[in-house]
């Protein structure tokens, strides 16, 4: 159990220092940044390559919501959801400081939106917290069934990774004007805590949709996987 709660929580701090990194120091770089596609590759990327890297150890979840659905799919312990959250927020955290501590080290400094997650105002295109609320939930949810389904002992092994990368990527790639796109509220928890204010306020919404969104992706699957 140790060594699942340690690589947990390396996944979770390279997804949020990868993902949250390239958005708050390389997304609007001056004249050449690498925009939300890079944004939305960064975050595939840390979750492929953790996934291959320390997946057989833990699981490879880097993500309380995903540790919810595949325990409602029953892929998952319930007695370990606890410690498989508190270890993954803490990484996140962790990922969020040091983040931190490199973005500040930058002249003329403005912490900003700080890759935090949100709605109304704080949503990068000004979408409404309705808007948040359905993709959030709807994006989770296929996210559960390409990781239950890719990791489904009928699939083609070795290759869950990929799919699961690819699947976060083009996640951000729809989401990131909505919500700066959360679906873990590991990462929404980390980027909240350093902003404060309206981000800690609007984070109640990128724990319930997510963890919503995987539990029905964690009841759909069950419905896919069952014998005829």
């Amino acid at each position: 159990m140790q060594k699942n709660l340690v690589a947990e929580f390396l996944g979770t701090f390279l997804l949020v220092f990868g993902g949250c990194g390239s958005a708050v120091l390389a997304a609007a770089f001056p004249d050449l940044g690498i925009g939300f596609a890079g944004v939305s590759l960064a975050f595939g990327l840390t979750v492929l390559t953790m996934a291959y890297a320390v997946g057989g150890v833990s699981g490879g979840h880097f993500n309380p919501a995903v540790s919810v659905g595949l325990a409602v799919a029953g892929r998952f312990p319930v007695g370990r959801l606890i410690p498989y959250i508190v270890v993954q927020v803490i990484g996140a955290i962790v990922a969020a400081a040091l983040l931190y501590i490199v973005a500040s080290g930058k002249a003329g400094f403005e912490l900003g939106g700080f890759a935090s997650n949100g709605y109304g105002e704080h949503s990068p295109g000004g979408y409404s917290l309705t808007s948040a609320l359905v993709i959030e939930v709807a994006l989770t949810l296929f996210f559960l069934i390409v990781i239950l389904g890719s990791t489904h002992g009928r699939a083609p092994t070795g290759f869950a990774p990929l799919a699961i990368g690819l699947a976060l990527t083009l996640i951000h790639l729809i989401s990131i004007p909505v919500t700066n796109t959360s679906v873990n509220p590991a990462r929404s928890t980390g980027q909240a805590l350093f902003v404060g204010g309206w981000a800690l306020q609007q984070l109640w919404l990128f724990w319930l949709a997510p963890i919503a969104g995987a539990a029905l992706g964690g009841l759909v699957w069950k419905l896919l996987d069952k014998d005829d």
